[in-house]
Order: structure tokens, then sequence, then C-alpha cells
């Protein structure tokens, strides 16, 4: 029987969190976890769920049907709730989160009055110049993500070649640490012990990562022997020739 109900993953974009959302729902018994609350909106939240604000006469009410929606959907077909949060979309999740459950004191106990036991994965990028530069570039290319075919899975923009911005960079690169930091302080706040999954574990080898969350869940999965990941490395010699460039260019 699983230890949790649910877990969420805290992280910040370029950290794999893509990768692990789809390897945990391709198990089959871990739910399908998503950025389900990503947009600052409950007006967005209620398109994205297909429900219309004159369904209800209470913002409780549209809240907890939001809520309802993100369960049922983060679920799958399995009695797991997954959750990818990044920390942008963080404060704005829990000040609704409070609306709808004002007698729980800290937001921990809010979220497991939400989804049962939760565990916390804390999903981070250890090489934050890295995470950096691969989120200017696919800002700039539009290119966000791509299957190991070479298929593109997720493009936001036109195709643009990018090019070298070390001002681009160095503000990402500082939001990158912030992001980390403010989850830590959370964590420390909140009296919650992270399990945390470094990027770079989870890159290097994912079906061994995928392994040690079946078991922190307790939850069995059947972890084929021709394992392939589903998302492909965007990352290529000009990434290093960036990283290079900015180093010297800014003694990091």
């Amino acid at each position: 029987m699983a230890r949790y109900q649910s877990y969420i993953i805290c992280t910040s974009p370029r950290s794999g969190s893509t990768l692990l959302c789809k390897l945990l729902e391709q198990t089959g018994r871990a739910g399908a976890p998503d950025s389900h609350f990503h947009d600052p909106s409950v007006l967005k939240w209620l398109k994205y769920y297909a429900l219309s604000p004159d369904q209800f006469s209470t913002h409780t009410e549209m809240l907890a049907a939001i809520f309802d929606a993100a369960r049922t959907q983060g679920s799958g077909n399995t009695e797991i709730f997954g959750l990818r949060i990044q920390r942008h979309s963080f404060d704005y999740f829990r000040s609704q989160l409070a609306l709808l459950h004002p007698n729980r004191t800290r937001t921990k106990g809010k979220i497991q009055a939400a989804f049962g036991n939760t565990l916390f994965i804390h999903l981070t990028r250890q090489n934050k110049l890295d995470q950096a530069i691969s989120y200017v570039k696919a800002t700039q290319s539009g290119l966000w993500h791509m299957a190991p075919d070479g298929t593109e899975l997720e493009r936001l923009s036109a195709p643009k070649q990018p090019e070298y911005d070390a001002n681009a960079i160095a503000k990402q690169y500082a939001q990158a640490i912030k992001d980390d930091q403010d989850w830590i302080a959370w964590f420390s706040k909140e009296q919650i012990a992270p399990f945390t999954i470094p990027y770079e574990t989870l890159s290097n080898d994912p079906q061994k990562t995928l392994a040690k969350i079946s078991e922190k869940l307790g939850v069995a999965f059947d972890l084929a022997t021709d394992f392939q990941p589903p998302i492909a490395k965007l990352s290529n010699a000009q990434n290093q020739e960036w990283a290079t460039r900015f180093r010297a260019e800014k003694n990091v």
C-alpha cells in the first residue's frame, strides 16, 4: 500500500520536471503529474478544467470544484495525485489554497487537507549556469522539449536561431538561485524534509531515479529492461560555448 496519497514536485524551469512527470505517468502507478495550477489566475484554472464561473455562487465553491478537477486529472487512473509546481506559481497557489482551507495554520496542512498525505519532492539543478542557459535558449528558439526521435513535443514560438545574450543569462542565473533559496526557506519554515532529486542525477540515470521514487512512495513500478527516456536532451556544444564565455566575462 502506498505511503502517500499525493506528491508535489517543487521545482523551477529547466530542472528536468517534464522528464520526471512523463516518467512517473508512464509507470501507470503514480498519477498524471503536471502543472495543474501553473497560471496565477483562477479564471485560467476554470478554463483549463472546462468550468464556468457562472456555475458557482461563491469563490470557495469555485475553488473546491477546481481542486476536485485537478485531483481527478492529476491522479489519472491511479490512487496517487501528482502535481508539479514552479516557484513563480507557488505564492498564488497557496493564497487560493488558504481560502479553501482557512482552519489550517500551515501551508503544509492546507496541502494535505486538499491532497492527503503528501511527499514533497525538491527537483533542483545543481549547475545553475547550465540551467539559465537552457532557459534562455528555449525562450529564444521557441523549442522547449523534444522526443528522442527528434519530434518536437513542446514549441512555444516560431523557430529562431538562439544568440548569446549575457544579460539574459545573468538574469536567469540569479532567478534560478533565488528560486532554489525560496524553496529551501519554505521547506524550513514548514518543517518539511523534502525528497531531493538533483537534475544531474535524474538526467544521468532516469531509471534509477524512478526506482528511488518508487521506494519512497511505497509503490511498485514495473521498470522495463528496455527502458528509454521519453525526453531528449537539448543541450549541445553551443551550451558549453556560452557557459565558457559567460564564466570568462562574469567571473562566475
